[in-house]
């Protein structure tokens, strides 16, 4: 994408707050679609997002385009959400890629990678690095195209119901995780399960798993995973960022009048921005909850951490020399978190660490 076309994009949703709604929708067609979510109601942020879209691409198009949205099982299982969309059972979606990694690990790159882009840069590399561009390619191959429409900010580490001192407590440990991360701890000794939102609770608690991982404070409080785990670990080096796309049937993008699609993509990119902020703001008063509940806070050992890493760049070179879809994305992908690095420890890095040691002076 252009750097003009994102900023005529993203400064959509406040020019139709000035412009009359009708000139927007005037001539066009009545368009209807149905977005269903990988989300239960419960998780309102998101799922909230799909509401959120709805409501505004209505408001955009004075009604003349509505999304209506239904949470995860309501029209199809969560983790079934994009095959729903891409063999046309419904318009869209809003879902992660990285629950499509079984089918090709290229999926990943429209979510996050493990140890990869923080959120800034995700949506850096989306929107200027070639990243949107080099997705759509690879999502077009399953009829269906992708916009950005939420993001988690960076996530926690997951609920265990046991320490993890070393990397020899990951052996044999049945850990809920999503994504490339599960293909990682896979390698460590780590039995991984993928187990959709709204089904992990009652895994953890009846012992089927020993530990998950799903979001952030926010999120995992309203699952309570809390009340049968109580030790909570970060990082989540596995999603240090989470790119929640909107997944379109290609066919009906296509047919979407160009209003409509510049309004979409309007709407994509508010969201988004609303998702981000309502994570910030709440995942800080949720952590001090669910301490004061008795979560236990502990950081991952360093050797968990090394070893993960290194496994992590083994695994996309692995990919990278097999798979020739990952390799083309990998290899843009890669110059671009070396290149934010660099820029992170000049400037962003030092910057925060500073500002956090001074909490209590």
């Amino acid at each position: 994408m252009k750097r003009r076309d994102f900023l005529s994009t993203a400064g959509l949703g406040s020019a139709a707050a000035v412009l009359a709604a009708p000139a927007l929708a005037q001539g066009q067609p009545t368009v209807n679609w149905r977005l269903t979510s990988s989300y239960p109601k419960s998780l309102e942020t998101l799922y909230g997002i799909s509401d959120q879209l709805s409501k505004r691409i209505a408001e955009m198009t004075d009604g003349g385009f509505r999304i209506q949205p239904f949470a995860a099982g309501e029209i199809v299982p969560g983790l079934q959400a994009i095959d729903a969309v891409s063999d046309g059972t419904v318009e869209c979606a809003h879902s992660l890629g990285s629950f499509k990694i079984g089918a090709d690990p290229t999926w990943a790159f429209d979510t996050s990678l493990p140890f990869g882009l923080n959120t800034r840069q995700t949506i850096a590399w989306l929107y200027y690095g070639g990243g949107r561009e080099l997705v759509n390619d690879f999502v077009a191959g399953s009829n269906l195209r992708s916009i950005p429409a939420g993001n988690t900010g960076a996530q926690m580490g997951g609920w265990y119901r046991k320490e993890i001192k070393s990397l020899d407590d990951l052996k044999g440990l049945k850990l809920r995780i999503a994504g490339l991360g599960g293909t990682i701890l896979s390698r460590l000794g780590v039995v991984p399960q993928q187990i959709a939102g709204g089904d992990i609770y009652a895994a953890l608690e009846r012992g089927t798993i020993d530990a998950a991982e799903f979001s952030g404070p926010y999120d995992d409080e309203k699952l309570g995973f809390q009340k049968v785990a109580q030790h909570y670990y970060y990082p989540g080096w596995w999603e240090g960022t989470a790119n929640v796309g909107l997944y379109i049937n290609l066919d009906k993008w296509n047919a979407l009048p160009a209003p409509y699609q510049a309004a979409l993509e309007a709407a994509c990119a508010e969201t988004m921005t609303h998702c981000i902020a309502k994570y910030d703001n709440g995942n800080p008063d949720a952590l001090m909850r669910l301490i004061a509940s008795g979560a236990q806070l502990h950081a991952f050992p360093d050797d968990v951490l090394a070893a993960a890493f290194a496994e992590s760049r083994k695994l996309y070179d692995e990919y990278a020399a097999s798979n020739e879809a990952f390799r083309k994305i990998y290899e843009n992908w890669s110059a671009y978190w070396h290149k934010q690095q660099q820029w992170l420890r000049v400037a962003e890095l030092p910057y925060d660490y500073f500002n956090s040691g001074q909490v209590n002076r």
